[in-house]
C-alpha cells in the first residue's frame, strides 16, 4: 500500500506539470505514430525477405538477426528522441519557462548523437536479454528478468543526462549509476511506478468500459460500435498520459538527485522516497 501511495503522490505531481503543458502529451502521440510507422517498415521487409517461412521451418539466420537489431535500434532511437524531447520541454517548465513544443525538438536534435549512440547500446543489451529469456531455459529467463531490473535502475537517469548535461552515452551510463549511488545508496530498489497506478486506471477503464460496450451492443448494435471507439480511443489516451508523465517525472527525479530545485510541482519528500535501501 505504501508504494501504491507514493507513486500516487508522484502521479499527481507530475500530471500538475502536464496540466501546466498539455503539448508534451504530443511528443508521445508522435513517438506512437513514428513508431509504428518504422515498425511496419522492418516487418514489410522481414515478410519480404521470406521471414515468415524461415520462422515456420525454424531456419532464422543472420539476416533475421540483423533485421532484429535493425528493429530495436529504430525503436529505442524513435522512443529515446521523442522522450528527450519531452524531457527538454519538461525541464524548462520545472525552471519556471514557457516551453513550445518546437523547443522540446529543438533540444533533442542538438543531442542526436548521442541519442543514436544510447539507441544503438540499448537495442544491443535488449537483443541479448531477449535472446537469453527466449533460448536460455528457465535459468537464462531469470538471469534475463535480473539483467533487466538492474540495467533499468542503473539507467534511470541516462536520457535527462543526455539532454541536460550535453554527454555522450557512455558518460551517462556511468552518471546516472553515480547520482543514483549518491542519492540513494549502494543498494537500492524502486519504491515507486507511475506505471503501477496507470495500469490499474488502465484496468479499471477496460473492465467498466467493457461491460458498458457489450451491454450497449446487446440492446444497439450502433451504439455498442460507438463505445467501443470511445473505449478504445480512452485507453490510447491513457496509455499517452502514462507516458508522459513517466517522461515528467524522470526529469524531475535527475533534477533532485544533482540538488537542483524540482520547481514547485514536486515536494522533495516524494522525490526522496523514489527509492530505498534493499
Amino acid at each position: 500500500m505504501e508504494r501504491i501511495r507514493r507513486s500516487w503522490e508522484l502521479v499527481k505531481s507530475s500530471w500538475s506539470v502536464l496540466r501546466a503543458d498539455k503539448e508534451l502529451l504530443l511528443y508521445p502521440v508522435a513517438s506512437g505514430i513514428v513508431t509504428f510507422v518504422a515498425v511496419a517498415l522492418v516487418f514489410l521487409v522481414w515478410f519480404g525477405s521470406g521471414g515468415l517461412d524461415r520462422w515456420n521451418d525454424e531456419t532464422l539466420g543472420i539476416l533475421d538477426l540483423v533485421l532484429a537489431f535493425i528493429f530495436y535500434f529504430i525503436t529505442s532511437t524513435v522512443v529515446v528522441f521523442f522522450n528527450s524531447a519531452l524531457i527538454a520541454a519538461a525541464n524548462i517548465r520545472l525552471d519556471g519557462g514557457d516551453p513550445t513544443l518546437s523547443d522540446g525538438f529543438r533540444i533533442a536534435l542538438s543531442h542526436l548523437p548521442a541519442i543514436l549512440g544510447w539507441a544503438a547500446i540499448a537495442a544491443t543489451i535488449g537483443l541479448v536479454l531477449q535472446a537469453l529469456r527466449e533460448r536460455g531455459g528457465a535459468a537464462g529467463a531469470i538471469v534475463s528478468l535480473i539483467g533487466n531490473m538492474a540495467w533499468s535502475l542503473i539507467t534511470f537517469l541516462v536520457v535527462p543526462i543526455l539532454v541536460v548535461e550535453g554527454v555522450g552515452p557512455i558518460e551517462a551510463i556511468k552518471r546516472s549509476a553515480s547520482l543514483l549511488r549518491k542519492t540513494w545508496g549502494e543498494q537500492i530498489v524502486g519504491s515507486f511506478s507511475i506505471g503501477l497506478v496507470v495500469g490499474l486506471a488502465f484496468l479499471a477503464l477496460a473492465v467498466v468500459g467493457g461491460i458498458i460496450v457489450f451491454a450497449l451492443f446487446s440492446l444497439v448494435d450502433v451504439l455498442g460500435a460507438l463505445a467501443l471507439v470511445a473505449l478504445v480511443a480512452a485507453l490510447v489516451l491513457l496509455a499517452l498520459i502514462g507516458s508522459a508523465l513517466s517522461g515528467i517525472f524522470n526529469v524531475a527525479l535527475y533534477r533532485y538527485a544533482v540538488g537542483k530545485d524540482a520547481g514547485r510541482f514536486f515536494a522533495d519528500d516524494v522525490l526522496a522516497g523514489a527509492f530505498r535501501a534493499k
